[in-house]
């Protein structure tokens, strides 16, 4: 089914995000109909981590500066430890994250993508999960914290690691397939 047809994802990534946390829901969604784009802070390509090292490097189809949330209907964060932790560093990368929230767009992150939603500060009062060594860096940034596969609030989607993708991306093409979400706000 092409449940999204005519839809624009972004997936906003750098070196060392999770290989599977990109590759799957990148999959999904472009099996769904979506068009994805991989965003990142520079062009060429990026480094994968997959098993320990290095894995695949994939390419990257616009830079933060070429973007802008108002070319995307919702956008896809994976996880991997070392990913999110450059992102969060990136006033340009936080303040995309927070565009789709302000805008009311569906946002999905996964593993440990949920620090670059507490450093946009867009946590509070929401429920959400993650990666379990990250819980109480969610849990401070106002988050109440679910330990489930995955969990779904008001166009935000939030799921533990890998083993849980299959859930987080149906779940993802059916945020995005319901569409903006009045109560996904910054």
């Amino acid at each position: 089914m092409k449940d999204l047809k005519n839809k624009t994802v972004a997936i906003l990534a750098t070196n060392g995000f999770e290989e599977s946390e990109l590759k799957s829901p990148k999959e999904a969604l472009l099996e769904a109909g979506a068009e994805v784009h991989i965003v990142s802070l520079e062009s060429g390509e990026i480094k994968a981590w997959a098993d320990g090292d290095w894995g695949d490097a994939y390419k990257v189809d616009k830079t933060l500066d070429q973007v802008s949330q108002s070319d995307y209907n919702a956008l896809v964060l994976p996880g991997g430890v070392i990913n999110p932790d450059l992102l969060r560093r990136e006033t340009k990368a936080i303040s995309f994250v927070k565009s789709f929230f302000e805008n009311h767009k569906p946002v999905a992150a996964i593993c440990h993508a949920p620090w670059l939603l507490a450093e946009a500060d867009v946590l509070k009062g929401r429920k959400v999960t993650s990666f379990h060594s990250i819980k109480t860096d969610i849990i401070n940034a106002g988050a109440e914290w679910i330990d489930q596969e995955v969990v779904v609030d008001q166009g935000l989607v939030t799921s533990r690691s890998p083993e849980d993708l299959p859930a987080f991306n149906a779940k993802v093409i059916e945020e995005i397939k319901e569409g903006k979400h009045d109560m996904q706000t910054a």
